[in-house]
C-alpha cells in the first residue's frame, strides 16, 4: 500500500521544477507516490515531468489538463490519489529528504488524521532564511474537539502537513473556490471532520519567498470572490460542524480582518480606509461572533495557555480604531526591520 500520496501543482515553475522534484524522488520512505499536475503550464513543465516519469517509473504520477487554477489542480490529485494519507508540495518549493517518513510515523504512531511539520522561509533571490516556523518545541498534540481555538496557531498553507485520505476525498468543493488565501479555505474544509493533529517541531519544507507571487500582488478587485467563498466554508461547517462556528468567526478574522487588509495594503491604488471599513461591515454582517469570540478571552487563554494574545491584541487595535496605523508600523518592520510576527 502507498503510504503517503505528494501532490504537486505546476504551472510556470520550470526554472524550480526540478530541485522540488529531485527532493520528493529520494526520500528516505520508500512507499510513496508523487501526483504531478502540470496546469496547461506554456513553459517546459511537461517534458521535465515526462523525463522523471521515464526514470521513476511508478513514483511519478502525472495528470496533463488545461489551467484551471491550483484548487482544482489539488482535487484532480486527490481523486486519484491512492495513499493512506495524502500531502501538498508547492513545485516552486522543496523538501528535507526525509520529511514523508517523519510526517508518516509521527501521524501512524499517534493515529492523527493530520501530522504538520516545521518549516523555513527563504527569499528566492538571495537564499536568505526570513524565518523558521512552527518549530517550537515541545508543540503539544490536540484534539480539533477538544481545542479548536489551537487551529487558530497553525499556518495557513496546506503544504507541511499531511492528512488521512478520508478526509480529502470525502470533503466538500466550493461553486466558486478564491482567487486569494484559497489555502486557508481549502485547509478548512479539510479540518472540518478532522480529530486529532500532531506535530514534526522540526523544520521540513523549505519554502521559497518570491517577488512575482500571488501573495504580493494582491490586488482589492480579487477580495470579491474571496468573501463569496467564506461565505460558502461558513455555510458547509453550519451544515457539518455548527460547533465550530464560533472557530469559523475567528478564522475569518485572522484571515480577512487582518492577513487580507495586510496584503491588501501593498496596493498603492488601494483606498485603506474605506477597505477596512467594508471588511468590517462583512464580518459584522456574516461572522458576527468574531467581536466576541470566547477563544480570545483572558479566561479562556489562561485556561487553554497564551497561543493567541498576539490575535487578541490586534483585536483590541480594531475596536480602538488603530487599524490603519497598526499596518504602517506592521509593514515598516517587515520592509525595514525584517521583522515578521505570525498571528
Amino acid at each position: 500500500m502507498i503510504k503517503i500520496s505528494i501532490i504537486v501543482p505546476c504551472y510556470k515553475v520550470e526554472k524550480y521544477l526540478p530541485r522540488c522534484l529531485d527532493s520528493l524522488v529520494n526520500q528516505t520512505l520508500d512507499d510513496i507516490e508523487i501526483i504531478c499536475i502540470n496546469d496547461g503550464s506554456p513553459d517546459n513543465c511537461i517534458n521535465i515531468l515526462q523525463d522523471y516519469k521515464k526514470k521513476y517509473g511508478e513514483k511519478i504520477v502525472i495528470i496533463d489538463k488545461q489551467n484551471e487554477g491550483v484548487w482544482r489542480g489539488r482535487h484532480d490529485g486527490v481523486k486519484i490519489a491512492s495513499g493512506e494519507y495524502i500531502g501538498f508540495v508547492d513545485s516552486d518549493d522543496y523538501v528535507a529528504l526525509d520529511y514523508a517518513e517523519k510526517l508518516y510515523n509521527a501521524a501512524v504512531k499517534e493515529n492523527a488524521d493530520i501530522s504538520v511539520c516545521g518549516f523555513d522561509r527563504i527569499d528566492m533571490e538571495t537564499g536568505r532564511l526570513y524565518s523558521r516556523e512552527m518549530c517550537k518545541s515541545p508543540r503539544k498534540n490536540f484534539d480539533i474537539r477538544n481545542n479548536p481555538e489551537r487551529i487558530l496557531t497553525l499556518n495557513g498553507a496546506p503544504w507541511n502537513k499531511i492528512y488521512k485520505a478520508h478526509l480529502l476525498k470525502n470533503m466538500e468543493d466550493l461553486d466558486h473556490p478564491p482567487k486569494i488565501l484559497d489555502d486557508m479555505m481549502f485547509l478548512l474544509l479539510a479540518y472540518i471532520h478532522a480529530q486529532k493533529v500532531v506535530f514534526v517541531p522540526e523544520s521540513l519544507v523549505f519554502y521559497m519567498i518570491r517577488s512575482d507571487s500571488i501573495i504580493n500582488t494582491i490586488k482589492e478587485e480579487q477580495i470579491e470572490s474571496t468573501y463569496r467563498a467564506m461565505l460558502e466554508v461558513r455555510n458547509v461547517y453550519k451544515k457539518e460542524n455548527p460547533q465550530l462556528l464560533t472557530l469559523i468567526d475567528a478564522m475569518a478574522f485572522l484571515h480577512l480582518g487582518v492577513s487580507l487588509m495586510f496584503r491588501l495594503s501593498y496596493d498603492p491604488n488601494c483606498n485603506m480606509k474605506k477597505a477596512i471599513r467594508r471588511n468590517l461591515q462583512f464580518m459584522d454582517r456574516y461572522f458576527p461572533t468574531w467581536r466576541k469570540c470566547q477563544y480570545l478571552t483572558v479566561r479562556y487563554m489562561k485556561k487553554n495557555g497564551f497561543d493567541n494574545f498576539k490575535l487578541w491584541i490586534v483585536r483590541w487595535v480594531y475596536r480602538v480604531h488603530f487599524f490603519r496605523a497598526f499596518l504602517a508600523v506592521y509593514r515598516f518592520m517587515i520592509n525595514k526591520l525584517k521583522i515578521d510576527i505570525k498571528w
